[in-house]
């Protein structure tokens, strides 16, 4: 029995499970790509968004959960044929895990040309910072046990026999 092999349909089966109802959650990640780095005393995320109207995105925090949420609508010429469509439209969501010490409501977000720039500052208390040294004084207040007042001056220990 010969057995014959399509690479078109293998290729048609692969793209339909990567891109297909199935790959739904999948395509909606990669869809949404994005670049996070540290720039001095903040966090800096880009994610593409082409074609996305402004208003249609929607920006969550809760705890240490930041989603994106965007829409993209479809060109819809009901008498278009199409030959090729692989541009995703509809609803896409990204959810990324912010660490502690992050000011999350001084979160900034801008949208141009496309791209969805989030600055995210750091808190202050997780800023590092020096801690001064002082040198200790010889002169230091000590309380009498017997009378209960406080004596200044040169810390002497004595004995009593």
């Amino acid at each position: 029995m010969a057995m014959s092999v399509d690479p078109f349909r293998e290729m048609d089966r692969l793209a339909s499970q990567l891109f297909g109802q199935l790959g739904t959650s999948q395509r909606s990640a990669r869809w949404m790509p994005m670049d996070l780095f540290r720039a001095g005393d903040h966090y800096v995320v880009n994610v593409d968004l082409p074609g996305v109207d402004p208003g249609s995105i929607d920006l969550d925090v809760d705890g240490t959960m930041l989603t994106i949420r965007a829409n993209r609508t479809a060109t819809s010429d009901e008498s278009a044929k199409w030959l090729v469509q692989e541009r995703p439209s509809g609803s896409f969501v990204r959810q990324i895990g912010l660490g502690e010490g992050l000011d999350v409501a001084s979160i900034d977000a801008t949208y141009t040309n496309g791209v969805l720039c989030l600055t995210i500052p750091i808190a202050e208390q997780a800023k590092p910072r020096k801690i001064e040294v002082r040198a200790a004084s010889s002169n230091r207040a000590v309380t009498d046990e017997s009378t209960g007042d406080t004596v200044s001056g040169q810390v002497t220990s004595s004995q009593t026999t």
